[in-house]
């Protein structure tokens, strides 16, 4: 008996019908993208493996899928064990996310670039995940950035284009959750948190909604980054109420609270009327790479984050030596797509011709070439006995109608089209 053939664990095939259905929704996202914009741009899946280890990526850098050396010797895998450094064997990785490669990229063609480069990115990246539902080890990300606008301008046109995009896609009625940096370092602070534990007190914290105030504190707590988890616990329930009544001017803020930040996010806020935003201090984003707002879309119908991102100020200086400001925000692609349905409008009639295998093939291809020059997309199927699942078939594929090609046919004007959608 033969085995069973799939794809590597946490990676996937696509039949025709979800390739056309993620091709449609990556075509409205780079529609509506570019409309606002942003041009896209494409990078290696590859990048050095000291920029993917450079400390940038937070977590994800652990999930890094390394590509070995060329050439490695018995005693490079013996140095190698013996100091327990596994990626001196390597000195290239596939990338984890597009923010990196964004970073290295303006660093390699900046001055090709405008002085505000507003840029796309659609791509596959891949980490070493454990798979489960929803959660792949090769999956696609979207992304706009904007490098080289340090004001709010940036974080404006970045969610003003990616609710845009939601609402073409179908997916209205969202909620863009905000937040700072400067805030979660206050809160930090505010506990007694000292400096060099911070970033890791806040890879435990943007595990809330997995493990709950009392989890988070618990960790926090057995990591000895806090002392009194039961504090932390009541602090962190509080604050998962908060919104934008902390603080107007009148009533005293919180000791914990930037008040510069948070008149920032008030901005944005007053910005956008027509968007229902929310303010959320415990809000994170788990790359070790924002150093200002940042920021998730949810949906009233679905329990998770369709997207998020934030600024990150500090990431090209690694490159270049000079700090250039940046911001971008990454939709979920793999989260919605499946969410959507393939439109009718704009596409192709899309046709199959049943022939008879008497049928010559230079008469078949006489019918394709005018069929396809008025529009129209066209399949050839042999003719079979059983025709009822031959039809099943391919209106699941999203073929619309069916002619039968015999040898009295002449042109594609003497075929008779049953419609399959009635």
């Amino acid at each position: 008996m033969a085995a069973t053939v799939t794809p590597p664990r946490g990676m996937r095939d696509f039949l025709p019908a979800e390739k056309a259905r993620r091709e449609h929704a990556l075509g409205v996202i780079r529609g509506v993208y570019s409309s606002h914009g942003f041009d896209e741009i494409e990078t290696p899946v590859m990048e050095d493996a000291s920029r993917l280890h450079a400390g940038l990526g937070g977590d994800n850098e652990k999930l890094a899928f390394a590509v070995m050396k060329r050439g490695i010797t018995p005693d490079d895998l013996t140095a190698a064990a013996t100091s327990g450094d596994a990626l001196s064997l390597a000195d290239l990785g596939l990338r984890y996310d597009l923010t990196v490669p964004l970073a290295r990229f303006y660093a390699t063609h900046r001055a090709a670039l405008p002085p505000v480069f507003r840029s796309i990115q659609i791509a596959p990246v891949w980490r070493a995940e454990r798979p489960q539902k929803g959660r792949y080890r090769q999956f696609v990300q979207c992304d706009i950035d904007i490098i080289g606008e340090a004001g709010p301008l940036a974080e404006l046109e970045l969610l003003t284009a990616t609710v845009a995009t939601l609402d073409a896609l179908g997916l209205g009625g969202c909620t863009i959750r905000l937040n700072d940096r400067r805030v979660l370092q206050g809160i930090l602070g505010s506990w007694g948190v000292a400096e060099e534990l911070r970033e890791r007190a806040l890879i435990t914290i943007d595990k809330l909604d997995k493990i709950g105030t009392g989890g988070v504190a618990a960790e926090l707590r057995d990591l000895g980054i806090v002392d009194d988890g039961a504090d932390v616990a009541a602090e962190l329930e509080a604050l998962t109420t908060a919104d934008w009544h902390l603080y107007d001017g009148v009533v005293p803020p919180p000791t914990w609270l930037d008040r510069d930040a948070y008149a920032d996010l008030l901005a944005l806020r007053q910005t956008m009327p027509h968007a229902k935003i929310e303010f959320d201090p415990t809000l994170v984003r788990g790359m070790g790479y924002y150093t200002g707002t940042i920021f998730e879309i949810a949906h009233p119908d679905f329990g998770y984050s369709l997207g998020g991102g934030g600024r990150y100020d500090g990431m090209i200086g690694r490159f270049l030596g000079q700090d250039v400001p940046a911001c971008g925000f990454s939709i979920g692609f793999e989260r919605i797509v499946d969410l959507l349905a393939v439109r009718d409008e704009g596409r192709p009639r899309s046709v199959v011709l049943v022939y008879d295998p008497a049928v010559e093939p230079a008469t078949l291809l006489k019918l394709k070439h005018e069929l396809v020059a008025s529009g129209t997309r066209v399949r050839f199927e042999r003719r079979v006995k059983n025709a009822r699942a031959l039809f099943e078939r391919v209106t699941a594929d999203g073929f619309d109608a069916v002619a039968n090609v015999t040898l009295e046919t002449t042109d594609a004007a003497s075929l008779a089209f049953r419609d399959l959608t009635a």
